[in-house]
């Protein structure tokens, strides 16, 4: 797994370890202080290999030697509003990272069965549309970040398309997921953590694009989606290996002001108050929805959680940490709590 210090990778890690399995992750340092990769001391459950995904040759070097089976590729620069200061190390990360995991595999030859590479929601030409995107509709990109995903999305189909096809080479997919949300996610401007980091310290979150619309679930609801795609691709690459989208119900597609209102319920105590932020803010797109109707087909792939779920979850997991609970037990708790109603 590429990117396992992050928020995703370690959720991802822990779990793949409580399934059994032999967890081998590459990334270039924790991305946030403080981390769930720490706080839940990850690093006790995988083989960790420090790495940039800018480095194609490292990244050769760590596949040859670890020779996985399976590859999560989910390393990137993940944050719009980031992409604006540094674009180029967001395409940097982005694409030629996705390009340097693609071409390892393809230098490994015959020893890794699957590749599921992720991406994003925001890959797609935003249109501004109330309706969801499909997996078949156009790329895009107004902001760096968005464009970046648009084009690993265009690289991983073409590697696919040119390298992958035989019945002896590894099997590619995409995920494009949706805003994710959970207990651990401690990035810069991002709603949730904003908001821990308010309650932390007292203050009102300043609350941005309130009108925006978003496709939230809880982070386990997409990486349920990636273990089920990756097993898919391992069974049958003909039906697996092409994009999908993982994504809420449409009725989770909800605009961040109600989230903000719902999340201040879930926390109580009055803990989160939260005002306008004016701005100025740079370009963010106002309505987004994915379809995934492709994965419930394909895959037999459902959300775990609905949205009232994923919110008392992730306000439950700060609440609890922050009231002294360790991070681990918390973080297993809810991935058991989680798993008789996954499809993973």
């Amino acid at each position: 797994m590429t990117g396992h210090t992050g928020f995703k990778g370690a959720w991802l890690s822990l779990w793949l370890a409580q399934l059994g399995a032999e967890v081998c992750g590459f990334a270039d340092g924790v991305p946030t202080v403080p981390s769930l990769y720490e706080a839940a001391r990850v690093a006790d459950v995988v083989e960790s290999v420090t790495g940039d995904v800018r480095d194609g040759d490292g990244v050769a070097a760590a596949v040859a030697r670890l020779r996985p089976e399976i590859v999560l590729h989910l390393a990137a620069q993940p944050l719009v509003r980031r992409s604006f200061a540094d674009p180029v190390p967001t395409f940097a990360v982005n694409v030629m990272g996705t390009v340097h995991v693609l071409e390892a595999v393809r230098r490994a030859g015959g020893d890794v069965r699957a590749v599921v590479v992720v991406t994003s929601d925001k890959c797609y030409e935003n249109r501004e549309w109330p309706w969801a995107y499909r997996e078949h509709e156009a790329m895009g990109g107004h902001d760096p970040y968005s464009a970046s995903k648009g084009a690993a999305e265009l690289v991983t189909a073409s590697y696919r398309s040119s390298f992958f096809g035989g019945d002896d080479a590894a099997a590619v997919a995409t995920a494009r997921a949706g805003n994710v949300i959970g207990g651990g996610d401690w990035a810069q401007d991002r709603l949730v953590p904003d908001v821990a980091r308010a309650v932390a310290a007292g203050e009102p979150v300043r609350v941005r694009n309130p009108d925006a619309v978003r496709p939230w679930q809880h982070v386990l609801n997409p990486l349920a989606g990636y273990l089920v795609l990756a097993q898919r691709l391992c069974e049958d690459r003909a039906a697996a290996a092409r994009a999908f989208n993982f994504g809420p119900a449409e009725d989770d597609a909800r605009p961040v002001g109600w989230i903000v209102q719902r999340l201040a319920q879930a926390w109580g105590d009055g803990a989160v108050r939260f005002e306008p932020d004016p701005g100025p803010h740079p370009h963010e797109a106002h309505h987004l929805k994915v379809d995934s109707s492709l994965a419930r087909s394909v895959l037999g792939w459902r959300p775990g959680w609905d949205l009232e779920q994923a919110l008392d979850q992730t306000a439950g997991w700060y609440r609890a940490t922050a009231g002294g609970a360790d991070a681990r037990a918390t973080t297993l708790a809810q991935l058991e709590a989680f798993s008789g109603s996954s499809s993973a």
